[in-house]
């Protein structure tokens, strides 16, 4: 795998403080719904935007989710409730 000089190779590298700043004008993500049952992501801005991400496979949604835990705070992150049949 290659690497530009600007992109490191350990995701824990990234300090969000770098991409901070106090223009109200930006939009940034304030928060993440996982839906593991159906495999999509909406995320939410501080603006008021949704954006719903929907994966065509397993193995795309695993290596999203793992980005999101990797580089989203846990306080974040909302996950869906899962679907489960009631006994009888």
């Amino acid at each position: 795998m290659v690497y530009d000089k600007q992109v490191s190779k350990d995701p824990m590298d990234y300090n969000r403080e770098d991409y901070l700043t106090d223009n109200d004008d930006d939009e940034y993500l304030t928060s993440i719904l996982v839906d593991i049952n159906a495999r999509y992501f909406v995320l939410f801005s501080n603006l008021g935007d949704e954006r719903k991400v929907e994966c065509d496979n397993v193995d795309e949604f695993m290596q999203i989710l793992e980005l999101v835990r990797t580089v989203v705070d846990d306080e974040s992150v909302y996950y869906c409730e899962p679907l489960v049949e009631a006994s009888k």
